[in-house]
């Protein structure tokens, strides 16, 4: 009896030491998939709010769009339409960023440029109000954005915040417009999605249009042109060449009958053909310029 009740002591006390034993390996093998989804999900978020320290120069202010300086990778500089293939991003503040990658030496001013994330950037009313999901790109004033149309290539990201022209103004800018008249704008500041990519509202513009007529056009003007405009362009380009090798057939056709019936007038009539190919290549270089113009206005 003694003996019996021994064993079954001995057998509750191991149960008991199995069971406090077991539980916390057991608790800590479920935790473990669950700290592993962690670690593994860190780095794309910490993707989406990375930054890269440059040298600027002191026009570089916090908020500013920039672009590297040609020949100096470590170096930025405000970016402006003319530049915009260029865009890199918006200079914020260090802490901002998830994580930040700096040079081990410093000589000039210091910026950290975010290429991705969400980042209060200045932006102008220049094309409008700014509302909450409108698509942001560089103003006429450099390094400053402005809500984006069909005639900008390049896009910076969304507006996640907007800017009526009237609250919380910055600063005011007086630009001029293509008549000469100054106008004011206001400048702002507003979160937006940085998300640097081609501007979906340009590729609309041209959806109707051919796309090797498209992209002729871009490549000749570098900007995206509204349908309109390339077919005026290509009836323009087919009038005047049409009209310059009308020229010059018949110029070459009538200077060969005029040889055969005087041949004693050859070089006044070879003189004459000369001046009619030229009349009609100066037809066709006007067309060019005028399709030119046109796609550029």
């Amino acid at each position: 009896m003694y003996t019996l009740w021994r064993a079954t002591l001995l057998a509750l006390l191991i149960t008991v030491a199995t069971t406090c034993v077991g539980g916390p390996i057991a608790l800590a093998a479920t935790a473990k998939p669950s700290t592993e989804k962690s670690a593994a999900a860190a780095p794309a978020n910490i993707s989406q709010s990375l930054s890269h320290s440059y040298n600027a120069d002191p026009a570089v202010q916090l908020g500013m769009i920039v672009k590297l300086k040609p020949k100096d990778t470590g170096t930025v500089e405000l970016v402006t339409q003319d530049t915009i293939k260029s865009l890199l991003g918006v200079v914020v503040q260090p802490n901002e960023s998830t994580i930040t990658l700096t040079p081990q030496t410093t000589t000039v001013q210091q910026v950290y440029v975010a290429t991705k994330g969400h980042f209060s950037v200045l932006v102008s009313n220049q094309n409008g109000p700014i509302k909450v999901g409108d698509i942001v790109t560089v103003s006429a004033i450099a390094g400053i954005g402005m809500k984006a149309d069909d005639k900008q290539l390049i896009v910076l990201g969304k507006a996640l915040t907007a800017f009526n022209g009237t609250n919380n103004v910055v600063g005011k800018v007086a630009l001029k417009n293509q008549l000469g008249k100054s106008t004011d704008v206001s400048i702002s500041r507003v979160s937006v999605a940085i998300d640097i990519s081609h501007n979906p509202l340009a590729s609309q513009a041209t959806d109707k249009v051919p796309e090797f007529l498209s992209k002729a056009a871009i490549g000749l003007v570098d900007k995206p042109v509204s349908a309109a405009r390339i077919y005026l362009g290509v009836v323009i380009l087919v009038v005047s060449a049409f009209v310059a090798a009308n020229l010059v057939y018949s110029g070459v056709r009538n200077g060969m009958v005029s040889i055969g019936r005087n041949p004693l007038s050859k070089k006044s009539i070879i003189k004459s053909l000369i001046q009619t190919v030229i009349a009609g290549l100066i037809v066709f270089i006007v067309g060019v310029l005028a399709v030119y113009l046109l796609l550029k206005a």
